[in-house]
């Protein structure tokens, strides 16, 4: 009996430790933005102030490389979606000659590494002429985000039943009108997931910014994050930490405002009764 409930204790003890380390470095961050005298070590601050959160809100610099985040993020999450949602809809509702080995290059391409490709992406947009665009830069993040977001749109879009689509063509409706009116409803879940998928990585990419962009005043707030960094070591804690609190606010906005639709999931089941 007593290895029985050992053998039951344990693995909750191990879990509980896991979460221990994961949630500490979050209260670090949540204490250290409102010390005023932050350090590296966790401890309780002496006093409490919003000085940091007031410096890099009133900072010119910051908020503009915030907006230059959202716009490579969302452009890139807008324009993901879309062509995702073009490129599985043949995938998912025609019989194509090529289909499974397209799909399996889809798939390879998934977890082809974005450093393999940089080196040549970079030769090409000097040779166009696109380094330092920021329009650039969200034209190849977007096409580094098309193979997963194809391979889960079509997955999704393979839930929805074509006889509600065949129903809508009866009526008269195209087979766009189908799409947009259909598919697409029926769909958000699915396309709040890729959604979410998409500018939660692009907000945080750090590398493909940093290669494309020389401009320090294009960069996106995933690379002014490194002017916390001083030489010989110094590092202003406290707005660092502030920094990063801000940082991760627009990702959980879109999460909590996304969370209803994503957790909805698909009620078609009585959807083509009748």
């Amino acid at each position: 009996m007593n290895r029985f409930k050992l053998e039951k204790i344990v693995p909750y003890v191990i879990l509980t430790l896991i979460g221990i380390l994961f949630l500490l470095p979050l209260l670090w961050v949540l204490v250290a933005s409102v010390d005023p005298n932050a350090q590296q070590a966790l401890k309780t601050p002496d006093s409490l102030t919003t000085s940091n959160f007031t410096t890099i809100l009133k900072d010119g610099a910051i908020l503009r490389s915030f907006a230059i985040g959202l716009f490579l993020s969302l452009g890139q999450a807008v324009l993901v979606v879309l062509f995702a949602g073009l490129a599985a809809y043949p995938l998912s509702r025609y019989a194509l000659k090529f289909k499974k080995p397209f799909m399996y290059t889809i798939l390879f391409m998934t977890s082809l590494p974005i450093t393999a490709v940089m080196v040549p992406v970079y030769q090409l947009f000097v040779y166009i002429d696109l380094q330092d665009s920021l329009i650039g830069t969200v034209l190849f993040l977007t096409a580094s985000g098309l193979p997963y977001a194809i391979w889960m749109m079509k997955n999704f879009m393979d839930a929805v039943p074509l006889e509600l689509e065949e129903s809508a063509w009866i009526d008269g409706a195209s087979v766009w009108a189908g799409l947009r009116r259909v598919v697409a409803p029926l769909m958000i879940p699915g396309i709040c997931t890729i959604a979410i998928f998409t500018f939660s990585g692009s907000w945080g990419n750090f590398f493909v910014p940093y290669i494309l962009i020389q401009t320090p005043e294009k960069f996106p707030a995933s690379v002014t994050i490194f002017q916390f960094f001083g030489n010989y070591g110094m590092v202003e804690y406290g707005k660092l930490a502030a920094f990063s609190l801000i940082y991760t606010m627009p990702a959980v906005v879109l999460y909590i405002f996304s969370q209803r639709f994503m957790s909805q999931g698909f009620s078609l089941g009585g959807a083509t009764k009748g």
